[in-house]
């Protein structure tokens, strides 16, 4: 009887050398948005503050072109990432800074028609429709992804704002445009899926402390109550306006105290919360009349917000920040 032939050991292909390097921005984090939509709030912010004092906007005007042209191209290198497999919008949804992510994308797209209103208006409401029409899609889809999550995936979070309030940064260009009505609509439409997330998440606080991770999130309580006030005085509803300033009043002191608690695990790619409500207040206080107050928090905004950016692109040139947040490869 003969000796069974040995079977011959699987060979691997050698490695490539030089190692395959992936397709560019197929890893676009979702996660450098909330960063580019504070840099646009503080170009808004520092043109309504020199407006205010009968200043040249001239600067403020360049600000937001640079801001503007940095959005433009993100939103290319995501759009990129999702061209090669649109899937990835799908994955991106089931995280948390994915979500906030591609919702401060299209509001970021609201501001920058919100600034192009001045010099175009045209352009300007074909941005606003298309911002809002993509919002709507990023909503449609979080439901849709959300019900096919563990109950503890869809919980509602200070980020939910972003995603189902965010429509009113839409207010915020409707306006110069001559769109009153859209601006009321979109304030009427808002107010109450806010006071919701407020009323869970204040339930939620009290039933747990969150993880120091997740913390500087709940500056984003922040953002509605501000563009709420900006909104309505911009439409004229003055009591209102005056009514969600004091809010933003309150909800920025809170944050304040607790800046500390907040801030206990140190920089990550959440920090990116603190910019957009930070300068939609700065706004929104100076819209109202609180023009002391707005220009204390603008200053403050001047210097943390560009610093947080700052870090920010950078972690997403490295190509730390999609690993940090779990971006979707496409």
């Amino acid at each position: 009887m003969t000796d069974p032939i040995p079977l011959r050991p699987k060979t691997t292909p050698p490695p490539d050398f030089p190692p395959l390097r992936p397709a560019r921005f197929t890893r676009t984090p979702p996660a450098v948005f909330p960063v580019i939509l504070g840099l646009l709030g503080l170009g808004l912010a520092l043109k309504r503050a020199l407006m205010a004092f009968g200043l040249n906007v001239g600067l403020a005007d360049a600000a937001l072109g640079a801001f503007t042209a940095l959005w433009a191209f993100a939103v290319f290198a995501y759009s990129t990432k999702v061209l090669r497999r649109f899937s990835v919008v799908l994955e991106d949804l089931r995280v948390l800074p994915g979500r906030t992510g591609l919702a401060a994308l299209s509001m970021g797209g609201m501001l920058v028609a919100t600034e192009l209103a001045e010099f175009s208006p045209t352009v300007a409401k074909a941005v606003l429709i298309a911002a809002l029409a993509l919002h709507l899609g990023q909503a449609v889809l979080l439901v849709i992804v959300l019900r096919t999550l563990p109950p503890e995936g869809r919980r509602v979070t200070p980020g939910t704002h972003l995603n189902f309030v965010g429509f009113i940064v839409g207010g915020l260009a409707a306006v110069p445009l001559g769109w009153n009505g859209l601006a009321l609509t979109l304030l009427a439409l808002t107010i109450p899926v806010a006071l919701a997330i407020w009323a869970i998440s204040a339930v939620q606080l009290v039933r747990s402390i969150p993880p120091a991770a997740l913390r500087p999130m709940l500056a984003i309580h922040l953002a509605p109550a501000s563009l709420f006030a900006s909104v309505a005085a911009l439409t004229g509803q003055a009591a209102l306006a005056q009514g969600f300033a004091a809010l933003a009043c309150i909800l920025l002191l809170s944050l304040l105290l607790c800046a500390r608690w907040i801030t206990a695990a140190g920089f990550s790619a959440m920090w990116g919360s603190f910019t957009f409500p930070l300068t939609a207040c700065a706004s929104a206080l100076i819209l109202t009349g609180w023009t002391a107050a707005g220009m204390g928090v603008l200053i403050a905004a001047l210097g943390i917000v560009p610093l947080i950016a700052w870090k920010t692109l950078v972690l997403w040139g490295s190509g730390q920040l999609a690993a940090r947040t779990n971006a979707a490869e496409a």
